[in-house]
């Protein structure tokens, strides 16, 4: 999948140097014309040239493909919250209850194997995913720490599931994606070394073999209603 500026200056240490500048001029009946100046060391705009049609399909063909990678179409009613925009993309929607497959590194002595698990509040920021646990078959606003190896006050840690990115996705397409890169990952590690249940994490999965344990939760500093403000 294609990444923003946004996502790429979020996320990156690199630090950033100006190479080009795009300058658009306009006439008063309409017509447009652009030009590409280069900048120096110094950080100074220098002579333009005009833009290649080349560099300005490939503008246009970087734009049109982050527009096709946006889900779309019918909205599923565990889809709570969505905002579309270019680089300020963010999604939440919940499971409830269920039973789920689970894999884990072979150090924890944990079966892989099908687990029972809470509700689970998915949101995904600019490619990045947290989740959060729920008692009862809908959040209401108060959550709880995900009762998972991989995860740090929400945040995951995605590791070893490799998944191609659907084409043209639907709402359940994107959904389905992002629940595949989470539950397809080994589990690994205690994130931030902090155990996310009231309870040794290894018992307490070992014990949801028939039944979670609600009372393992741990109360999160995030609320529904944060999230989807």
């Amino acid at each position: 999948m294609s990444y923003t500026t946004y996502d790429y200056i979020s996320y990156s240490e690199d630090v950033l140097v100006p190479r080009m500048a795009l300058v658009v001029y306009g006439t008063l009946h309409g017509y447009t014309y652009l030009e590409s100046h280069s900048i120096d060391e110094n950080g100074r705009m220098l002579s333009g040239v005009p833009l290649s049609e080349k560099c300005i399909s490939e503008l246009v063909g970087s734009f049109s493909q982050e527009q096709i990678s946006m889900p779309h179409g019918r909205v599923p009613a565990n889809l709570l919250y969505f905002d579309n925009r270019i680089g300020q993309t963010r999604y939440v929607w919940y499971e409830p209850p269920k039973k789920q497959m689970m894999y884990f590194t072979e150090s924890l002595n944990i079966p892989d194997g099908e687990y029972y698990i809470p509700g689970i509040l998915y949101v995904v920021s600019n490619e990045h995913l947290d989740v959060y646990a729920f008692k009862g078959d809908k959040p209401k606003d108060k959550l709880f720490h995900a009762p998972f190896f991989n995860t740090t006050q929400g945040s995951v840690c995605l590791g070893s599931a490799t998944l191609d990115y659907p084409e043209n996705p639907s709402y359940p397409d994107f959904i389905a994606y992002w629940e595949k890169k989470f539950w397809l990952t080994t589990f690994t590690h205690l994130g931030g070394s902090q155990n996310p249940t009231k309870h040794n994490l290894v018992s307490v999965i070992k014990k949801s073999k028939t039944k979670f344990d609600m009372d393992e939760l741990i109360p999160s500093t995030k609320t529904l209603n944060q999230l989807l403000s």
